[in-house]
């Protein structure tokens, strides 16, 4: 599932991160894991990535991510409000440098009006920083929707190791 842009896009990122002594850490829900799969591909990464939460179900987010139940439910799971929620409780769990968090609708079902299928969150929390959010709408199917929400999420690690 991870393609080669994808692995290159990781490469970069703890290329970018060791060169200043940075470290990173992952909260995933939609992604399932698969942007930590994707820089601990890497040999040596273990220099870089503190490691990453998969946290599918609300309850796990609260208690692992400390994102706090009434978010869960005013917002829902797929929101901006959670996304940071797991950016920074991954951020205060493992003291990464930098975290960031995935939370979306893979599809094929889950999606409502309000909700499509492939609305994708992502918070980005960095030591020190204001942490950000970002919605993106993926097309394609399950496999695809994951797949660029996990480039995405690479991107925004680049991006903000600028």
């Amino acid at each position: 599932m991870l393609d080669d842009p994808t692995l290159a896009l990781a490469a970069d990122v703890l290329q970018r991160y060791r060169a200043r002594t940075l470290t990173i850490a992952t909260a995933e829900s939609c992604t399932g894991g698969l942007v930590a799969a994707s820089l601990t591909h890497h040999a040596g990464s273990s220099d870089v990535v503190l490691g990453g939460f998969v946290t599918y179900c609300n309850d796990l987010k609260h208690r692992s991510l400390a994102v706090p139940a009434e978010l869960l439910q005013r917002h829902g799971a797929v929101s901006a409000a959670v996304a940071q929620a797991m950016a920074e409780g991954a951020l205060s769990a493992t003291r990464a440098s930098c975290t960031v968090a995935v939370t979306g609708i893979a599809g094929p079902g889950g999606g409502s009006p309000d909700k499509p299928v492939g609305l994708v969150w992502f918070g980005i929390a960095f030591a020190g920083q204001a942490t950000t959010t970002h919605r993106r709408m993926f097309p394609g199917d399950r496999a695809d929707v994951r797949a660029q929400a996990t480039a995405h999420a690479l991107g925004l690690l680049l991006a903000r190791a600028s």
